[in-house]
């Protein structure tokens, strides 16, 4: 240790996470001349600015950057040992944080967290929805302890544990043109009128890559979950690529059709993602092995169910 503070490194995550002094004060009840104190300490200790000031705001510069995720894992560390300390000899204490991708936080949470949260009763767990990118910034930031997204997850400094297959699937609404076709080709997709998500979704990603296999269509709307999109294909506005798994109870219910598309690729793969060499503390190493051992969920997976076609 080179003199740097746990309470110092508090104050720098802080400042860093709210842009301000005052707020990381608020936040770890400190006062302001304190919290101060504690980040000119730190920065005076290393020899070197963390910040850029500019319109009362404080701003990581590269130095920052570069430590902000040491300084997590270090307090994360810390915060390990703590409750090792405090827990009986057969309990896990403390929190995780968990970053899940749309298709993973709306409709596999209980796949995810089901068997650890019943092993693991006194553990708490933050679970945040976002967009597959944002979860791999903050997977790569330390913000998060680890993430499960869907499609590729290839970045310098992640390791990527395979979780479950998945699938995506063509769903219109029944009477849709396309859906009366008996069988359809790409060249019956011309000028079809497409709902899409927004940009840095993983699913995004992978049905732009596909519509180039066919002729071009329009798209309509860009919406930022599954489930506005199912609404809005629902409502007639449109085509979209779903989860399978997001349109079960539809299909059952015949308000929506999988239109056949196997000139199309639309399977694909939910990971487990960690920071590469991230310290793996008992609370986090018990998720990883229990979320990976657990067998997929027939009902959920989906990733190889039938299409369903009304009678003609």
């Amino acid at each position: 240790m080179i003199g740097i503070s746990p309470r110092q490194l508090e104050v720098f995550v802080a400042v860093a996470a709210l842009g301000s002094v005052r707020a990381a004060a608020e936040q770890l009840h400190l006062t302001q001349p304190a919290a101060s104190m504690a980040l000119a300490g730190m920065e005076r200790r290393i020899g070197v600015a963390l910040f850029d000031r500019a319109r009362q705001r404080l701003h990581l510069n590269a130095r920052g950057r570069t430590l902000l995720p040491q300084a997590r894992e270090v307090l994360a560390r810390l915060q390990a040992l703590e409750r090792s300390a405090a827990a009986g000899p057969d309990e896990l204490l403390g929190e995780l944080r968990i970053g899940a991708s749309n298709t993973v936080g709306s409709y596999r949470v209980g796949e995810l967290l089901g068997g650890f949260t019943a092993r693991h009763p006194r553990a708490s767990v933050r679970l945040g929805v976002d967009n597959t990118d944002i979860v791999l910034e903050r997977v790569l930031d330390y913000a998060l302890d680890v993430g499960c997204v869907e499609g590729p997850a290839a970045r310098t400094g992640l390791e990527v544990l395979p979780w479950r297959d998945d699938a995506l699937a063509v769903c219109a609404r029944p009477g849709h043109p396309l859906a009366r076709r008996r069988r359809l080709q790409p060249a019956d997709f011309a000028g079809a009128r497409w709902i899409l998500r927004e940009h840095g979704s993983a699913t995004r990603a992978q049905v732009e890559r596909e519509l180039t296999r066919l002729p071009p269509g329009i798209t309509v709307l860009e919406l930022s979950n599954s489930e506005a999109i199912k609404q809005a294909v629902l409502a007639g506005l449109g085509i979209a690529c779903l989860p399978r798994v997001a349109v079960r109870a539809e299909l059952a219910a015949g308000e929506l059709e999988i239109l056949p598309t196997p000139f199309l690729d639309l399977q694909r793969q939910l990971s487990l993602v960690l920071a590469r060499g991230r310290y793996r503390g008992a609370l986090l190493q018990a998720l990883l092995d229990t979320a990976l051992a657990a067998p997929p969920n027939a009902a959920a997976d989906g990733a190889t169910g039938p299409t369903r076609r009304r009678a003609r």
